[in-house]
């Protein structure tokens, strides 16, 4: 395994295609959506050195949140069918009514595809998983056109392991990753790291605090950044609703708390009415938003704790930013992938894992008090979590791709 990322030099360039056209999928969820949108900006930025021009289009799922995402970087976006693959600790149980129909929508899924890389005429493909991605992959593929294909958890993905064998390259995350690989693809394989989007680097401590309402009487306490992504997590924001009081007698709390799309009463309801029952010297140490957009940057500048789930785009910002966390993995995921990333950053003392059956407003508490009491307990976690940070693996990334597309010249 070697692993690949130099920046090319200006006679490498000179052999690149004059316009190179990036196909990019992968989706379902942000933590699969974030590192393709890090790694269009790192593409971006090095296009406006060389004499190279770029071209993008994300090919996700019709309701999926890429689109949003892609829409707000800028990016040409199209849709395809797709289908998901729900696992099962039995053969039988993978034949329930939903998997056999997603499994119908694939086959249509690739057709689709194959049409739009005949229009669009990808140099290369770059795929961040998601059950999205295997028809572009596939389609790819089948048309000889260069893909990488990138793991952003320490388990490989079931959307991976079945487009490995489509993928010209495949970057994984994490060290030991490799040796879940066959032999064959362990030999096109190489760590690059989750990328992660430049915003999270340049926050504005102060813009957070203007943002949330703090008050300058507060600045002394430390702040908590509790967040569930998109959709949140009940789990969490129940937690926090618990023992809010108590927790914002001894620090300020950001917390976005998502949408729930199946819930008949959305949490930042029950949030919004516990905050107004508190008295108002608390009341003033609390945020909560559904969602946190581009001032993301701003929240992880004034945050001295992360409470979050722990997937793959979560754990990759933390670490890069060395932010003490606790974590909550969702379960079940796929191969319990949340676990296993929570469990890296907790064997080396970066972050604190709590059990999603047993969060409570009590545990929550519990766990979290020795950081908010700790500063030095709170520097050595967010040291030890930058130990797994790759902070050039949106180059690395870029470079492969560019060398992908300079072969299919």
């Amino acid at each position: 395994m070697s692993e690949s990322g130099h920046l090319m030099t200006s006679s490498a360039n000179e052999h690149m295609p004059e316009e190179i056209r990036v196909l990019v999928t992968g989706g379902g969820t942000g933590g699969h959506v974030s590192p393709a949108l890090a790694v269009i900006e790192e593409l971006r930025r090095q296009s406006d050195h060389c004499h190279w021009t770029l071209k993008f289009l994300y090919v996700g799922s019709e309701g999926g949140v890429e689109r949003e995402l892609a829409g707000a970087s800028n990016v040409p976006f199209t849709a395809i069918r797709t289908g998901k693959l729900r696992r099962s600790a039995s053969i039988l149980g993978l034949f329930t009514k939903k998997n056999v129909l997603d499994l119908v929508q694939v086959p249509l899924g690739i057709l689709q595809a194959s049409g739009i890389i005949k229009r669009f005429r990808p140099t290369v493909v770059f795929s961040t998983g998601g059950y999205v991605s295997v028809p572009a992959v596939v389609a790819a593929g089948r048309a000889h056109i260069p893909v990488l294909v990138h793991e952003q958890t320490v388990q490989i993905g079931l959307a991976n392991r079945i487009t490995a064998k489509y993928a010209s390259a495949l970057a994984l995350s994490f060290d030991g990753t490799q040796d879940l690989l066959s032999v064959s693809n362990r030999r096109k394989a190489f760590i690059s790291g989750n990328p992660v989007r430049r915003v999270i680097f340049n926050g504005s401590p102060r813009n957070a605090v203007l943002q949330c309402g703090f008050s300058s009487e507060d600045d002394g306490m430390p702040t908590v950044y509790v967040t569930g992504g998109a959709q949140g997590s009940h789990v969490i924001n129940e937690a926090v609703k618990q023992c809010l009081p108590e927790l914002l007698r001894e620090c300020r709390i950001m917390h976005q708390c998502g949408v729930q799309p199946s819930a008949e009463i959305q949490d930042v309801v029950a949030l919004m009415e516990a905050r107004e029952m508190l008295p108002e010297s608390l009341k003033r140490r609390y945020f909560v938003t559904e969602f946190v957009k581009h001032e993301i940057g701003d929240f992880y500048a004034l945050a001295d704790i992360l409470v979050s789930r722990s997937g793959a785009g979560t754990v990759a910002e933390a670490a890069a930013l060395g932010k003490p966390a606790v974590y909550v993995p969702l379960v079940p995921t796929g191969g319990d992938e949340q676990s296993k990333n929570a469990a890296r950053f907790s064997e080396i003392g970066a972050a604190v894992v709590i059990k999603q059956s047993e969060c409570s407003g009590t545990k929550l508490m519990e766990t979290i008090r020795p950081l908010l009491d700790n500063p030095d307990l709170r520097r050595d976690m967010g040291t030890k979590a930058m130990q797994l940070s790759r902070p050039n693996a949106a180059v690395l990334l870029t470079q492969r791709l560019l060398q992908l597309a300079k072969l299919a010249n």
